[in-house]
């Protein structure tokens, strides 16, 4: 009959999908299980680089004196050889007067277009400024960090061991400020520690290339030169310069002792804002720039380029994974049931081979998604609880247990929100942060590093 065909033909594609989900999965079971191989570090170097910190800023008055005065009392570098650099992006109130009187050296940037209401500009604006500087005022490297995120005391120094051993291009390692606040912060921090601890760790030991995006990116004023600037266009901007270098040949680090502290989301309208603008963005740089990551693959054999692509397709693959899987499985088991039950009749294949179809999906179904619950759920929310709680902001262990033990129901609702974003345009909303301040322009909202795959 019709509709037994229609079952197999959507069983085959059914298949079909949950490989595409399985491989980007199986590459994340691989950090968790090499996760406790050493950390690459960097020789420390005696050559001290001129460094410019660079933040974008837009009405951050109640963050960005703090933010400032941070970086120039904590770091543990000579404090003549680096400066804050602040861009105050269409600014309505103190922020560029606080940062002055905090320390930093202001770039007023006051652009009317409504469709540069984002970080790509005064990013743009601040890098096209400071590569433009020569002799004694020129820079070595540039960091660039959010208006509210704070950086450990090594931080410079240990990026400039990178810088003198050859890194044109770095991260650190995302912690959190607000790690233990509620449930979204905790959760929220153990997953985008996911890929600091487990990923990048293991990528850097195997030489493949790092995940360069988000707060706290190293990029070398040479490097900067070299590509015309920041020569970027999407509301991703951070891992669109990853990708567009990567695809030139150049290579990534990571330098997993400098720590950037981020405000995470506090609540679920934060995490809903900030995850349909991971989506869209991903979606974006999916269809400019993932394709080309997988044919580099086949042509130069780097297996960075093929870990790139499957990291960045699980974006694409929330889509499957809140729509189809669901959708599917109602209707297989909601299909065989009623065969089973005998209201609806067959001919191609017994009423036992599907009776037994129902019972055996509903069996392996459940190991799966039990497994998983257990391995990317608990196991790693408990790994990252264990090794690196002091990097989420947590002062005891036990701080953090409420969030392992509900991060399997916050892993679902990052994979629907992004497929909420990955399917519409969002536009920029506030976004609370930890001192209940903030914007979504030019804050810490445009993570086209959170288009990973931790779940």
């Amino acid at each position: 009959m019709w509709h037994e065909y229609l079952f197999r033909v959507l069983s085959i594609l059914n298949y079909i999908v949950l490989i595409m989900i399985a491989i980007p999965v199986l590459l994340q079971v691989f950090y968790v299980l090499f996760a406790f191989v050493r950390k690459k570090t960097w020789k420390k170097s005696e050559v001290k680089g001129r460094v410019a910190y660079l933040i974008p800023a837009h009405n951050e008055e109640s963050v960005i004196g703090k933010t400032v005065k941070d970086l120039m009392a904590r770091q543990n570098y000579p404090k003549e050889l680096y400066d804050v650099y602040v861009v105050a992006h269409n600014c309505t109130d103190r922020t560029a007067q606080i940062a002055r009187e905090a320390g930093a050296k202001v770039l007023v940037l006051d652009d009317p277009d409504p469709a540069h209401r984002m970080a790509l500009y005064p990013v743009k604006h601040g890098i096209d400024y400071l590569i433009g500087l020569e002799g004694e005022a020129a820079y070595d490297f540039v960091i660039r960090i959010d208006a509210d995120n704070h950086v450990n005391a090594d931080f410079t120094s240990l990026m400039n061991d990178a810088y003198q051993s050859g890194v044109q291009f770095a991260r650190g390692y995302e912690g959190a400020l607000n790690g233990t606040q509620n449930f979204y912060t905790k959760a929220c921090a153990l997953f985008y520690s996911f890929d600091s601890r487990f990923g990048s760790r293991v990528r850097e030991r195997l030489g493949i290339a790092a995940h360069i995006n988000g707060s706290g990116a190293m990029m070398s004023v040479a490097l900067l030169k070299e590509s015309g600037g920041f020569d970027c266009v999407s509301i991703s901007e951070d891992a669109e310069y990853n990708f567009n270098r990567m695809l030139e040949g150049k290579k990534g680090h990571f330098v997993e002792d400098a720590i950037v502290y981020e405000d995470m989301p506090s609540s679920f309208q934060d995490t809903l804002n900030r995850n349909k603008r991971i989506g869209s963005g991903s979606m974006s740089l999916i269809k400019g720039k993932l394709l080309k990551m997988l044919g580099k693959f086949f042509t130069t054999g780097n297996f960075s380029f093929l870990e790139m692509f499957l990291t960045y397709s699980f974006n694409f693959l929330t889509i499957l994974i809140s729509i189809w899987i669901p959708l599917y499985y109602v209707y297989h088991f909601t299909y065989t049931a009623l065969i089973a039950s005998g209201t609806i009749a067959v001919s191609m294949m017994p009423v036992a081979y599907y009776r037994s179809m129902l019972f055996t999906t509903l069996i392996v179904a459940a190991a799966i998604v039990g497994g998983l619950f257990v391995l990317f759920g608990y196991g790693q929310a408990a790994l990252l609880a264990v090794l690196d709680y002091k990097k989420l902001g947590a002062k005891k262990r036990r701080e953090l247990v409420s969030a392992v033990l509900l991060f399997p129901v916050f892993l679902l609702l990052y994979a629907v929100t992004l497929c909420i974003g990955a399917l519409s345009k969002p536009k920029w909303n506030k976004i609370a942060t930890r001192s209940g301040n903030g914007d979504g322009d030019d804050a810490n909202e445009d993570r086209g590093e959170d288009m990973r795959l931790s779940a």
